[in-house]
């Protein structure tokens, strides 16, 4: 295990220098599995809609410990004790949080391990690395799962106002271009405090809450729900699921190794074991778009046809609406795709289908964001504020889709 700590800073567009702090931090970020991360996107398919979201879960990463470093600073210096130990825990917590993230990040969640979630991937990176490392990730392993009793530990990196959100709405309002996403994280950190063992947001600091929330509820409309990118990522789910039958058929596929393993046998939490977990660390982007290159020239008519739409940009047409689209709409695409097309009621569901995204910027049954008043009481966000849009943002919103190809595709 090298000692040296040669790299000591990256330059970050958003932040400009983040210095890495110890040894132990310098040589995880050195580790395949982390590295790994520079092949993963932070946005998935994003990038057909906006064309600069090409960054990374690297990006993130790195960014969310920088956060970190400046909310542990905030905070010692009001006077919330954080060891050196607890501020190394803390910093290799948030650096490994998406360690287990799979291709395109989001949008191939569960279609790779299926009902595996990222974090619990994550978790088992982290076991992994904690023997390698002689158990110098004991303690951030009991902070990242919420076990460590200073629980404002895990709010700071798992919360409604953590820095995991920070980092990736502030990343990716600059990546995407989208100004109306941005917001001052620098000034939301230093309005941070601990109560109870709890974090809270002093008074002065709810104007900078309400922005974030309103930041976070434009994105997720404007940006990561944005139906062309919504559209893609259906496309992309379906064709690995149209692969996994065909093998199951019997008929061979061209990709890699650890895609055709993943496709080959259900993997589920019970059997990921370290032999599973190494061949996903072989896994990233590159495996899926060289995949979907192969397979669109493949003479299953389904397969081909929906990768050649992901590498050519020519995505089904997905209509929004506020409520749920009727059979008889559907029933009138399904039926014409079926038959322009000369395919059966099975193949058909590939290329005509609907669903439901729904979204709450701020979820008052979570842990909620309470605001610290002058005369010491706590107040949620949504009690606490004037702003009306406040109690609108708590509530879910439902939005309905329906997915059928153009007629020129």
């Amino acid at each position: 295990m090298t000692n040296s700590n040669k790299l000591k800073i990256f330059n970050d567009p958003i932040y400009g220098f983040i210095r890495i702090p110890s040894t132990l931090i310098f040589n995880l970020i050195e580790e395949p599995y982390f590295q790994r991360l520079r092949r993963i996107s932070q946005m998935g398919l994003s990038y057909l809609v906006y064309p600069g979201a090409h960054h990374t879960r690297f990006h993130h990463a790195l960014g969310c410990m920088h956060l970190m470093q400046h909310a542990i600073q905030v905070l010692r210096f009001k006077g919330i004790e954080i060891t050196k130990e607890e501020e190394e825990g803390l910093l290799v917590a948030i650096l490994l949080h998406d360690i287990g993230h799979g291709p395109f990040s989001h949008a191939m969640e569960n279609s790779i391990a299926e009902g595996i979630s990222h974090e619990e991937i994550s978790l088992l990176f982290m076991k992994e690395l904690n023997h390698k490392f002689n158990g110098s990730l004991t303690l951030a392993i009991a902070i990242f799962k919420g076990d460590y009793h200073k629980n404002f530990f895990h709010q700071l990196m798992s919360s409604q106002l953590d820095m995991d959100r920070m980092d990736y709405l502030k990343r990716d309002s600059f990546y995407t271009g989208v100004a109306e996403g941005s917001i001052n994280a620098e000034r939301l950190i230093s309005m941070l405090n601990v109560v109870d063992n709890e974090l809270v947001v002093e008074e002065k600091g709810i104007y900078s809450v309400e922005k974030f929330l309103m930041a976070r509820r434009f994105m997720y409309w404007q940006v990561y729900l944005h139906k062309t990118g919504l559209a893609a990522e259906q496309l992309l789910i379906r064709i690995l699921k149209r692969a996994k039958e065909l093998l199951i058929q019997g008929q061979r596929l061209d990709c890699s190794g650890p895609l055709l393993y993943f496709m080959e046998n259900k993997v589920d939490m019970e059997g990921f074991t370290a032999k599973n977990l190494h061949q996903f660390s072989q896994l990233d982007d590159s495996d899926i778009l060289s995949a979907l290159k192969q397979w669109q020239h493949h003479e299953d008519f389904v397969l081909s046809k929906l990768s050649g739409m992901i590498i050519h940009r020519r995505l089904l047409t997905i209509k929004l609406k506020n409520k749920p689209i009727g059979p008889k709409k559907m029933q009138e695409q399904f039926d014409k795709i079926k038959k322009n097309w000369g395919l059966s009621d099975h193949e058909t569901t590939y290329f005509v289908f609907n669903g439901e995204i729904t979204n709450r910027a701020y979820n008052i049954d979570k842990q909620n964001i309470n605001i610290l008043r002058k005369d010491g009481k706590l107040k949620d966000v949504a009690k606490a504020s004037d702003h009306l849009n406040l109690k609108t943002l708590s509530k879910k919103v439902t939005k309905y889709y329906i997915c059928y190809p153009k007629e020129s595709v």
